[in-house]
């Protein structure tokens, strides 16, 4: 099957992004998504593989987009979720502690992720594998030189051709999967080996890989748009609201905001930075995205902008932007269920983001956000 050429004259773009836990919120979204298409269809078997062709996510995103592309119905992926939460979250016990410490151990997520993405015959699967049913898209970050590392399964990509020694396709899966996963401080990095095919020598280097959301990708929607079309990346898909949609869902926006205090200690900005970093980053990627694109849906920016839902002429594809700021009332509501608040870890609150995503999706998420035909 070729993946590189959508067979619909309007090629579709999903990005998930990163958040932990409140992945659920997004998979809600994404459940209804699957339901509409189910109807509109008359396939009551029908999965987002079946509609999307370049699936991407970042961090919890990379876990929902890769699941997803291995040709999961949403339901199958909460179900993922809700079994294996506690068991990811597993505390660190062996942990040095203080500054070098990590609060998760490494093996229990590795090894859901290591069994879950196999091939039929037990061995892991490679990125490369025909068990993706989309174009796939995993960002992380190399720790090792300090640069964003988007990795995709396209086999047209620079670092994908299988004639040269140390075919990025060739990577296992899961480990492309974990790194994106690795929050500094959460989680220990990822080490993988990786052959410089830029020297001629094919030298094996060994990089450390860290979660992708310590970029400007935790949100990777526009990034997603700009692999699916710049001729770097060998893709060059058709641009144009008739020929791209492109559909970005969130997992819950967090206030950064430190209200009344005009001044903080050192901890508390040392707490703060990452997130406000993180936030804002997202927001300027939804932005280009509502300003490139025909945004059909999005809650408002700012009071400045506005929510940029209007018909665009020149838009390089049809886009919609599901998402919510989770308020002080959803804190309050969440209390009855944990008062460690929305933080990534936070496995108490299972149910409660599954109820947010669930009232929300229905509230607003339609077809002709992003699928007019």
């Amino acid at each position: 099957m070729d993946l590189t050429t959508p067979p619909t004259p309007r090629a579709r773009l999903l990005a998930f992004d990163g958040g932990g836990i409140r992945g659920l919120f997004a998979l809600k979204i994404a459940r209804r998504i699957e339901t509409l298409l189910r109807e509109r269809s008359g396939n009551p078997k029908l999965v987002l593989a079946d509609h999307f062709h370049y699936i991407g996510g970042t961090s919890t995103g990379a876990i929902i987009a890769t699941a997803l592309s291995w040709g999961l119905a949403v339901d199958d992926v909460i179900r993922l979720y809700r079994e294996n939460a506690r068991i990811m979250f597993t505390k660190d016990n062996l942990s040095l502690g203080g500054l070098r410490g990590f609060r998760f151990a490494r093996e229990p997520i590795s090894a859901f992720l290591r069994d879950f993405f196999v091939e039929a015959d037990g061995k892991p699967a490679t990125l490369g594998t025909s068990r993706l049913r989309t174009l796939l898209l995993v960002v992380t970050r190399n720790a090792s030189t300090g640069s964003p590392w988007p990795i995709s399964n396209n086999p047209k990509a620079r670092y994908n051709d299988r004639s040269k020694p140390g075919c990025n396709l060739d990577l296992p899966l899961w480990q492309l999967v974990r790194a994106s996963t690795a929050a500094p401080t959460f989680f220990p990095p990822e080490i993988i080996d990786i052959v410089d095919q830029t020297s001629g020598a094919a030298t094996r280097n060994t990089f450390a890989f860290e979660d992708g959301a310590v970029t400007p990708f935790n949100n990777p929607a526009y990034l997603l748009y700009t692999m699916a079309t710049l001729p770097e990346y060998r893709l060059c898909w058709p641009q144009g609201a008739e020929r791209m949609s492109l559909v970005s869902i969130g997992t819950g926006s967090l206030a950064t905001g430190r209200g009344g205090r005009l001044e903080e200690h050192l901890l508390g900005l040392a707490k703060q930075v990452p997130a406000a970093l993180i936030g804002s980053s997202q927001w300027w990627q939804d932005l280009l995205c509502r300003q490139q694109g025909e945004c059909r849906y999005g809650e408002p920016l700012d009071s400045e902008v506005g929510d940029l839902v209007r018909p665009n002429p020149d838009a390089k594809f049809l886009y919609a932007r599901y998402d919510r700021r989770i308020t002080e009332a959803d804190v309050i509501a969440a209390g009855k269920f944990s008062r460690r608040g929305f933080t990534l870890d936070n496995v108490e609150l299972m149910d409660c983001l599954g109820e947010m995503g669930a009232e929300y999706a229905r509230r607003v998420v339609s077809m002709l956000h992003f699928d007019d035909a």
